[in-house]
């Protein structure tokens, strides 16, 4: 499978080429509008992606992707560092073909020193800037003054050193501990949910929490019920900041359905459903203390 580049700031990757909504225009083109996209859709309308089953996840500026196919101006892609068991390869949809861009051969992001954007929003400076996500990550290829240079999926851009922070290499990230897990989505109280987000503009639960650990150096499965499946099993009345909760349907004997961020002193930090925004709330009470059914640790956790 060839590697191709995502050269929009967030693609959405949906079930299928033709899971689009009229509209979700805003959302497919490039260049995206993902405000104007966000901004139109309506609670039922943002309820569909989900019960509709049209997105399963999304991607940042410069991520690589696997192309399996092509169809109707639409590429259906595996994501490799988005593990799934839904493929072995990396998480499967579909997305335009306008947002892929095919890696050229001096493309490597996997040796030699990146630039990580560490806020919430960060803007890419070149001819037609760009409003950049949380931990979209770029090759570095050199420093000057108050900004770096980076490579991007169609040439060279800047980056302020306000927006970001360098690592020697992908592998040589920090790898946090789980107060930064918990500080890293402190940042993003009050954003709106987004079934299938994996941005600063919206995530889902697992998306948060998956995002919030790649922050800090953990690159974990995708959906929660993986997540269960991998990081140090914790028992629930032994769990610190940082640990991933999980809960399930008929008071934890179900399904999973969900998962959060242990914040410490009883309380979760979690991106809930549509409708709602990122929260902190006490567990005592609620129904997620009655659906609380596992808990797992990926801080300090060495990386397989």
């Amino acid at each position: 499978m060839d590697k191709w580049l995502v050269n929009v700031p967030v693609a959405t990757v949906w079930t299928s080429f033709d899971s689009a909504r009229e509209m979700d225009w805003d959302a497919v083109t490039n260049p995206v509008n993902l405000d104007a996209w966000l901004n139109g859709l309506t609670y039922e309308t943002r309820l569909g992606l989900c019960d509709q089953n049209l997105v399963q996840t999304q991607l940042l500026y410069g991520q690589e992707v696997l192309l399996v196919e092509e169809k109707e101006a639409w590429a259906h892609i595996v994501i490799p560092d988005q593990p799934s068991k839904k493929n072995s390869s990396g998480y499967p949809g579909w997305v335009p073909m306008a947002q892929l861009v095919k890696c050229g051969p001096d493309w490597n992001l996997q040796e030699g020193p990146v630039a990580v954007v560490t806020r919430p929003k960060a803007i890419l400076l070149k001819e037609e800037n760009l409003e950049l996500s949380f931990q979209t990550t770029l090759p570095l290829i050199s420093e000057s003054g108050d900004k770096v240079v980076v490579k991007t999926p169609e040439g060279t851009a800047e980056l302020s050193w306000d927006h970001i922070v360098v690592y020697e290499s992908l592998a040589a990230r920090y790898k946090g501990t789980g107060r930064d897990i918990v500080s890293a989505g402190e940042q993003f109280l009050g954003l709106p949910y987004l079934w299938g987000g994996m941005s600063s503009y919206g995530y889902d639960c697992s998306g948060f929490s998956y995002s919030m650990c790649k922050a800090n150096g953990y690159v974990i499965p995708r959906d929660a019920d993986d997540q269960t499946k991998a990081g140090k099993i914790v028992d629930v009345s032994e769990i610190e900041p940082g640990d991933l909760l999980f809960f399930a349907y008929e008071e934890g004997k179900g399904s999973i359905h969900h998962v959060g961020i242990y914040y410490g002193d009883g309380k979760l930090l979690h991106s809930p459903n549509t409708g709602k925004t990122v929260e902190i709330i006490s567990l005592a009470g609620t129904i997620y203390e009655k659906e609380l059914c596992a808990a797992r640790r990926y801080w300090g956790e060495t990386e397989e």
